[in-house]
Order: structure tokens, then C-alpha cells, then sequence
């Protein structure tokens, strides 16, 4: 591995503390290295604050060293005004001479002329190291550029014999398959992403709350389908922990194309990635759309004589985990 694969991997592992707090912004990583040692490292900040470049270039002591420096960064420094100034100004100010970048930005607002920026102000730039890495874990981002869409994780738990809920049951809440430590990491997963969205009869049957309780973090945007606006502000849904989307006939015609229709109310929304949970008839249609990046399917240890049936679907299986007791298999659409 080159120097600078060394520290592009570096960027990537410091870029992930971002995971779920950058949103609509990518989870960039930049270090910044001199004479063989890194002198600064910084991640982007929480939606407003300062970008990753900013946070590195900040937490050098000797402001002297930059002028003999590297930078390195996982995406394209930016060149335009968003929520703060662009990166590659301050990058041309404070007269660093090498940029080194994993991936080009797709963003059209970037999209080459940051790199074309440092290029004019006589930075020497090197462009595609671990670009494939790069771009995989930039995935939300990328994903909500160029398809214009969020990045769509499916997740659902099923039994052994394949049912997602019994038939009847006497409470309106959840009958769990999976044990507390599933559980717990799903909520950590909500946390990592921007919004969570189900469909009116899991609102129905089991009055979730959708929020982070066993973990640590944000509460995901809450997204509720309700084809005729019928729920009632008295479910757990609508209290306000976290903020609530409902899809209803008002924004969508519901007689056709009814995932993608709700995937460009997400994009008009700045969601760049959401965990669809349910129920099956929700997971279905997006499955059936062919919208849907990642399914992450658990599998617990009870039986259900007569249910509904989990999702059919087809993918490619990536890994297998056991969560004491549960199995966890995560797909990949390919």
C-alpha cells in the first residue's frame, strides 16, 4: 500500500464519525500531512458547521507547515457558497501544494471545478486514489445525486418458517421476533441514517414510536405513509420526539408508481438515505420497483403457525452475522 493509500484509508476511518450527522452533506474525511507525519485530521461537521477541509486546515498548530503540505481528502474539496464558504479557497489561501483526492464530486454544483480551482492556483492535484472505497463510502451522497433519490436500506425481521406477524394478536404493539441486542442495533442504525419510513397498517398495529431509545444519537425523520390521511395525532408516530412526514394522496397519486413518486417527495425533502421497515406490503412495492440498495433481514427463533409472509426479493447475500441468537444477513441489489 502507497503512502497515499495510507492516508486516503485514513481519511475514510476518520470521515465515519460524521455517519449520521452530515446529512444532506457528505461524511468527508481529510488529513493533512508533512514531512512523512500527519499534522492535522478533521471530519465535516454536523449540517451547518464547518466542512472536513476546514476542520483539518483548523487543527494544525503551525500554520507555517501548510505551505509544505498535503492535503489529502476523501471527495473533492468544494468551490462553491453553500452553508459555508468553499473549501478550496481556503485550501489556495492558506498555499498548500499537494491535494491528493480520493473521488471526484458528482454533485453538479462541484463536479470537477474545485479540482480545476487548486489546478489554477498552481496546486499540484492527484485525482482516483482508493477512489472505488472512496466512492462506496460516499454512497449516500452519490446515490442522492445521481439517481435523485435516497440510498434505501430495506429491514425487516422474519421467523424460522418465514412470517414477519402472526395473524391475530391481542395488543396494538410490536411481537418481537428478534432479541434486545438486534434490537439495539437497529437503533443504532437509525441513527446513522437521515429517515425511517412505514406504512399505514404497521402505524395501525403497532403504534412504533420510530426513534432512537437503545442507543445514542438524532431521532431519523419519521415518514409515514397514509393514503387518506385516516391516522390519528394521537399515535405515537405524530408526537414529537422527531419530525413526521406523512405521504398521503395530497402529494402523491396513489393508482400508479407509488415508490418512486414517494422517493421524489425524499428528494424534494434533502433525504439522501432512509430504512424502510415495513410492513410487508411497504417493503414489497419497493422491492417490485427495483428501489431499494441494501436489505438487511433478521432471523429469530420463533414460529408462527400462520402469518404475514416476509418480502420476496432477490439479492446478492454480502455478510452473515449472529446477533446471540439471531441471524443477520445483509443483501446487496445487484
Amino acid at each position: 500500500m502507497s503512502n497515499h493509500e495510507i492516508y486516503i484509508k485514513r481519511c475514510i476511518e476518520i470521515a465515519k464519525n460524521g455517519l449520521g450527522k452530515t446529512s444532506p452533506n457528505p461524511m468527508v474525511g481529510a488529513v493533512i500531512v508533512c514531512n512523512n507525519s500527519i499534522i492535522g485530521e478533521g471530519f465535516t461537521s454536523a449540517y451547518g458547521g464547518n466542512h472536513a477541509e476546514v476542520n483539518a486546515i483548523n487543527s494544525v498548530t503551525d500554520k507555517e507547515l501548510l505551505k509544505e503540505a498535503t492535503l489529502y481528502v476523501t471527495l473533492e474539496p468544494c468551490s462553491h457558497f453553500g452553508k459555508t464558504p468553499p473549501c478550496s479557497d481556503l485550501i489556495i489561501k492558506n498555499e498548500i501544494p499537494n491535494v491528493v483526492i480520493g473521488c471526484v464530486d458528482d454533485n453538479e454544483q462541484v463536479a470537477g471545478k474545485g479540482i480545476k480551482k487548486l489546478i489554477e492556483a498552481r496546486i499540484k492535484v492527484t485525482v482516483g486514489i482508493l477512489e472505488n472505497e472512496c466512492k462506496q463510502h460516499h454512497k449516500r451522497f452519490f446515490t442522492f445525486h445521481n439517481k435523485k433519490r435516497p440510498y434505501i436500506i430495506l429491514k425487516w425481521a422474519e421467523t424460522d418458517n418465514g412470517f414477519i406477524a402472526p395473524e391475530t394478536k391481542n395488543e396494538q404493539k410490536p411481537v418481537w421476533i428478534t432479541n434486545k441486542y438486534s434490537r439495539q442495533l437497529v437503533h443504532k442504525w437509525r441513527t446513522e441514517e437521515q429517515a425511517i419510513l412505514v406504512g399505514t397498517n404497521t402505524v395501525l398495529q403497532d403504534n412504533p414510536s420510530l426513534t432512537v431509545r437503545d442507543w445514542t444519537g438524532k431521532n431519523p425523520t419519521r415518514i409515514v405513509i397514509d393514503e387518506n390521511n385516516t391516522l390519528s395525532k394521537g399515535f405515537n408516530i405524530f408526537n414529537d420526539e422527531a419530525e413526521t412526514i406523512v405521504i398521503s394522496n395530497k402529494n402523491i397519486d396513489f393508482s400508479k408508481n407509488i415508490a418512486q413518486q414517494i422517493c421524489n417527495v425524499l428528494f424534494k425533502n434533502d433525504i439522501n438515505s432512509i430504512i424502510i421497515e415495513g410492513g410487508a406490503k411497504t417493503l414489497q412495492t419497493f422491492i417490485n420497483a427495483n428501489l431499494w440498495e441494501e436489505a438487511r433481514v433478521f432471523t429469530g427463533n420463533l414460529n408462527f403457525k400462520n402469518g404475514t409472509k416476509a418480502p420476496s426479493f432477490r439479492g446478492k447475500m454480502i455478510l452473515e452475522e449472529n446477533i446471540n441468537g439471531n441471524i443477520l444477513k445483509t443483501y446487496l441489489n445487484d
